[in-house]
């Protein structure tokens, strides 16, 4: 069994990766339902909190369908950061998140996310002080190194379990990469491997098939995966990766008609949540090539969803592809 503080967590679980534009509400609650052991929100801006900017307090909403959730924060200013803890509180997730490992430039350049892997003193006494802040358990999601030069993370994941961090994500790239070229999994298997350590080292980057999750798991040795760019469209992943555990084999392909449906409720909690026809319509466009993906001559289809402003010509739009392709 995985344990995160107090937490309980099935041996080798499955996390949501926070991801801007994608990990709000409605999209955690689907893949909750496909089998994610824990889910994170987007990561929400320590100063936008501050500011009561409302795109960042919105995204502490939580459904209790979630639970276990994380609120994921970033910045690189001590009070800043909390002052936000004391804001994230309120929500009351059951987990804070720092993110530590956000390649974006716009984050960067002010200090936070990766870039404060080019100060790992600050990275440390930051946690440091918000785990002293809070009675939540904090965990960190972070990279390997600023660059391949740079990589120190089994001296940096050692500290940060040392200042009280419950349990640490590792993205197997470098900020430097960005998303480019292939995760690499041996040093996050370094870390785990540190006689040392003792909180659960979670693997992410390029867990895209139930193979690769069992290679993280079998292989790598860690105590579990986070799922980001896979779940896109398909938060059936979860149980797919949960089915290849427990049985060696594959669920059947995922249907038309579930396409469908998961799409139709996407659409339908997006604009219950948003409470809003117009803007749940555009949040859940970004999401209709994945749920679709693979279907052979399908661009006519996919361009009507993602212009249509109203829900019913969304609707419609769906029902014409289960005519279509079912």
């Amino acid at each position: 069994m995985v344990k995160i503080g107090d937490i309980e967590l099935t041996d080798f679980p499955l996390l949501l990766a926070p991801m801007e534009d994608v990990s709000d509400p409605p999209f955690r609650a689907l893949c909750k339902e496909q089998g994610a052991d824990v889910v994170f929100t987007e990561f929400i801006s320590s100063e936008g909190l501050i500011r009561d900017a409302a795109k960042s307090v919105k995204k502490l909403d939580i459904y209790e369908k979630e639970r276990p959730v994380g609120i994921q924060i970033f910045g690189a200013n001590l009070e800043s950061m909390l002052q936000t803890v004391e804001i994230v509180e309120k929500s009351n997730p059951d987990i804070i998140d720092i993110n530590f490992g956000c390649p974006v430039k716009k984050v960067v350049s002010k200090g936070a996310g990766a870039g404060i892997l080019k100060d790992i003193d600050l990275m440390v006494s930051l946690t440091e002080a918000m785990v002293k802040h809070t009675k939540l358990p904090v965990t960190v999601k972070t990279r390997l190194g600023w660059d391949t030069d740079s990589i120190k993370i089994v001296e940096v994941a050692e500290r940060l379990q040392d200042v009280g961090c419950k349990a640490i994500s590792i993205h197997g790239r470098t900020r430097a990469q960005m998303y480019k070229g292939e995760a690499d999994w041996a040093p996050i298997a370094e870390v785990k491997n540190n006689s040392r350590m003792h909180i659960p080292v979670f693997g992410n980057g390029d867990v895209n098939t139930p193979e690769k999750a069992m290679e993280m798991r079998d292989k790598y040795g860690l105590d579990g995966a986070m799922i980001g760019r896979a779940s896109i469209g398909n938060p059936w992943f979860f149980k797919q990766v949960k089915h290849f555990f427990e049985t060696g084999e594959h669920l059947p392909e995922i249907t038309i008609a579930e396409r469908v449906e998961m799409a139709k409720r996407h659409l339908q909690m997006e604009i219950d949540w948003k409470e809003s026809e117009i803007v749940g319509v555009m949040e859940t466009r970004r999401h209709y090539s994945n749920y679709f993906r693979g279907i052979p001559h399908f661009k006519e289809y996919r361009l009507k969803m993602v212009t249509s402003d109203s829900a019913q010509e969304v609707y419609n739009v769906f029902d014409e592809v289960l005519q279509k392709f079912s």
